[in-house]
């Protein structure tokens, strides 16, 4: 389950709102993520956007390379990590995970914090 498809990307701008709005969030450095419980059914466990800020990087390709590294870093640990406790729980969310950092961090690190991320969402749910 190494995919990463369209329903797990979250599009909708009603439910972004909502989660900015209303949602919990935590620092884990150099990412920020905010995260809601959603009551009504999805047709995945959790829907996710990635953000890197256009204040901070000017140019569209150094946000887009983070953003890739993200994603793909997220894609790969997002089964064992997250599916399987929100699955276990019957639990659905929404996540946003927002790069805050002062430079472009290589894969490894990117990797080994969306892991560490993943570990503290997991404590954050189960709360």
């Amino acid at each position: 389950m190494y995919t990463f498809t369209k329903e797990e990307r979250l599009c909708n701008k009603r439910l972004i709102d909502e989660l900015f709005h209303s949602g919990s969030s935590f620092l884990c450095y150099p990412f920020k993520a905010s995260w809601l419980l959603m009551t009504e059914p999805q047709q995945v466990p959790a829907q996710i956007v990635f953000s890197v800020s256009k204040k901070r990087y000017k140019r569209a390709v150094d946000r887009n390379l983070i953003k890739r590294r993200m994603r793909e870093a997220y894609r790969l640990s997002k089964q064992q990590q997250l599916y399987e406790q929100l699955n276990n729980t019957d639990k659905r969310i929404i996540l946003s995970v927002g790069y805050i950092g002062k430079e472009i961090a290589p894969y490894e690190l990117i990797e080994k914090k969306i892991l560490k991320l993943l570990t503290q969402l997991n404590t954050e749910i189960a709360k």
